[in-house]
């Protein structure tokens, strides 16, 4: 009975590592969409915003716990990152994220999501902290007067920068 089951671990455990490089080698798709207050703006292919981290130059500091609000945007290794309407296709890029796995960039600056954006077209990560703000097609930060706010519970949180 124990070869039995250790054939049935591992034959689970292959279909497991199968799934997961189809799931990483899945293309993303980077998005645009209208905001009323921000412009046309950088989202993901659910139309979520996505954000850049302004202390994040040349390395990745979002990491560990801070990747629980900002969730980085992975795409596996081989994958093709798209670009949707809007969007140009040749400042789409990756980076190696110090876990090992790749964040997709535009202009050179990795895309996060932040998880209390409870739906699409949702911008409350904006401005957070003063250093995390949504990217307009051109690349450019989509700063906007009163987004400097700083947020004394996401400072706190090991990993963030």
């Amino acid at each position: 009975m124990s070869t039995r089951f250790a054939r049935v671990v591992a034959l689970f455990a292959a279909l497991a590592l199968v799934g997961a490089g189809v799931a990483l080698a899945a293309a993303v798709t980077v998005n645009s969409a209208k905001n009323p207050t921000l412009g046309k703006i950088v989202v993901n292919s659910r139309g979520f915003t996505l954000y850049h981290n302004t202390k994040e130059k040349g390395s990745i500091k979002c990491t560990g716990a801070c990747t629980a609000i900002w969730p980085p945007l992975i795409v596996g290794k081989t994958a093709k990152v798209k670009a949707g309407p809007s969007i140009n296709l040749a400042k789409l890029g990756k980076i190696k994220r110090p876990d090992g796995r790749f964040q997709v960039t535009y202009f050179g600056k990795p895309l996060y999501r932040y998880a209390p954006d409870a739906k699409a077209g949702n911008i409350n990560g904006e401005g957070i902290g003063g250093i995390w703000f949504a990217l307009k097609t051109n690349g450019a930060l989509a700063k906007t007067a009163g987004t400097t706010t700083t947020n004394t519970t996401t400072s706190t949180i090991p990993g963030y920068p």
